[in-house]
């Protein structure tokens, strides 16, 4: 691709309306051909990061269910130590009972062997317990990384035809891109600012626009002929009363 050659206005010199209008109209071209690209890849580039996202959640509660996990197994194991101890304990105080001098001592063992009795009792309701949560949690996980399969299938797809889109018109936006600045550093800044604003509230990105059957090529509503003389002019920047996009004729490309 030979590159044009833009040939910038001279530092300090005053342009026409006429050389400015022909600015505005490419730049309007160019930029255009760019909204024609970026529309060519319509919403992948949202998709893919959609699906970035979403993964890094799931992943995030894939790590946070096998944390949980971790735990939970912690506390069984916790549980079960106590329960060794507890029966210990009940051992020792069965023991004590065949050497008790009164019934009162006797009582007060009694009352411990059922204390620690309770607390295995409370300590296998809590393994039951984790268990089960384990074994919900563990259920999550394996629909978590079906999830994250599927969603890392769609992103390996969207992503390769993003990039095959990329690859096939990167060439050609860089070039557009590098017109584009080039015909701006020729538009004085608040004529730019201008066409910048129009551009950003134009649903199809035109803020130039050509006279088409009498009528604005933005909004299509008529444009009186002492209106259109004027635009074929060139001595002044005329917007259109109705939608306030620049008007210009198409000679500006010749």
């Amino acid at each position: 691709m030979v590159k044009e050659k833009i040939k910038p206005a001279e530092q300090g010199a005053e342009l026409s309306v006429e050389e400015k209008l022909r600015f505005l109209y490419k730049l309007q071209q160019v930029d255009s051909k760019i909204d024609k690209i970026k529309l060519l890849r319509g919403e992948l580039p949202l998709e893919v990061q959609d699906l970035e996202d979403e993964i890094e959640g799931l992943t995030t509660r894939l790590e946070n269910l096998k944390r949980e996990i971790n735990d939970l197994d912690s506390q069984i194991a916790q549980k079960k130590i106590e329960i060794k101890d507890a029966e210990a304990l009940i051992k020792k105080y069965e023991e004590q009972q065949k050497n008790v001098r009164n019934n009162r001592e006797y009582d007060s063992l009694t009352k411990e062997i059922e204390y620690q009795t309770l607390e295995i009792e409370l300590c296998n309701k809590r393994i039951k317990e984790y268990t089960q949560q384990i074994k919900d949690k563990k259920q999550l996980i394996e629909q978590t990384e079906k999830i994250i399969d599927e969603r890392t299938h769609d992103l390996n797809n969207k992503q390769q035809e993003l990039d095959t889109i990329i690859n096939e018109t990167h060439k050609e936006e860089e070039e557009l891109i590098r017109k584009s600045e080039e015909y701006a550093q020729n538009i004085e800044p608040r004529l730019l600012a201008a066409y910048k604003r129009i551009r950003g509230n134009a649903r199809n990105g035109l803020a130039v626009v050509t006279v088409q059957r009498d009528a604005c090529g933005g909004c299509f509503n008529k444009i009186p002929p002492q209106r259109q003389l004027d635009i074929k002019m060139h001595k002044k920047i005329i917007v259109c009363e109705y939608c306030g996009r620049i008007l210009v004729d198409d000679s500006l490309l010749d």
